[in-house]
């Protein structure tokens, strides 16, 4: 059985090229072949149908020339192929996580506006590929909010005590270990808590505020219990915070290796695949690359 490649999405631009240089380093890491792919757009009002492509020769493709020099020279040998595409890159860059283990693109590439965080191809493969997707950002993000420090390499991981998700938190530990990193996880309960009474008021409700941090460490250490049994040299370290998971996980991404965030299921009224809005705040404002995991399937 063949192992499943780590495909670089490159356009030709600088965005591109850190995200092959990210895949490269995972491709080595996972010890998997690297799969470079450069769709060439074309105009969708001219096509009939807009999810076939056609597949270029490769010698002749700009994008995929600037790739191959730039990994000439490399410490070490990872088995590489380069592959051509033309179709609408928001559509054909998500089809290709089905045969990969991990797709791998820059925040914004060619073509996008100026003032976009993150581009419409990056938002849709993130939300639609069935592989994780990894989103490698522009240097220099600042990032707002206090986290604690951890010295050393550090992986990040959100966890919702209210609904984990296995797949994330496996991925997470997996990088972590991978790394030799610490794993920070980042698992926030909402405070101060208010309920809602007649005529729109807003009851305060008695609540320990102790109590309920308490309670979200005890559950948080409870679903990372199987995934430190399986990964014993990795320390997991829960940050246990009050307010926004969002904000807590961007503050955390400064200086870490990877933030890992996880994708929301699919449900009977919204069959649409989403991301949530945690998800999607942390690909726009984390400094560090973002990877987004889909759920894992459900258990019959």
């Amino acid at each position: 059985m063949s192992t499943l490649p780590v495909i670089a999405a490159v356009d030709g631009s600088e965005d591109g090229l850190r995200a092959l240089d990210w895949a490269f380093d995972a491709a080595h890491r996972r010890e998997a072949p690297l799969r470079v792919v450069h769709v060439r757009q074309y105009a969708a009002w001219a096509q009939t149908d807009v999810l076939v492509a056609g597949e270029p020769d490769t010698a002749e493709d700009p994008a995929l020339g600037q790739a191959r020099a730039h990994l000439q020279g490399r410490a070490f040998a990872v088995p590489t192929e380069y592959v051509g595409m033309e179709g609408v890159p928001g559509a054909l860059l998500p089809e290709l996580g089905g045969d990969a283990q991990l797709l791998v693109l820059g925040s914004r590439g060619r073509g996008g506006f100026t003032g976009l965080l993150l581009g419409s191809n990056g938002m849709a493969a993130a939300r639609d590929a069935e592989c994780p997707v990894v989103v490698v950002p522009r240097p220099g993000r600042e990032v707002h909010g206090e986290a604690p420090e951890v010295p050393g390499p550090r992986v990040v991981v959100g966890l919702h005590v209210d609904s984990p998700d296995d797949a994330t938190l496996s991925f997470a530990f997996t990088e972590a270990e991978s790394r030799g990193a610490r794993l920070q996880v980042v698992a926030a309960y909402p405070w101060p808590v208010q309920t809602w009474a007649a005529a729109g008021q807003i009851v305060p409700e008695v609540i320990d505020e102790v109590a309920l941090e308490s309670e979200t460490r005890a559950l948080a250490d409870g679903f990372l219990a199987p995934h430190r049994e399986r990964h014993p040299g990795v320390r997991a370290e829960p940050y246990v915070a009050p307010g926004d998971a969002a904000g807590h996980l961007v503050a955390s991404s400064q200086g870490a290796d990877l933030v890992v965030v996880g994708r929301h299921r699919r449900r009977l009224l919204a069959p649409a695949r989403m991301m949530g809005s945690v998800t999607h705040a942390v690909l726009l404002h984390a400094a560090s690359p973002v990877a987004v995991v889909p759920p894992a399937p459900p258990r019959e």
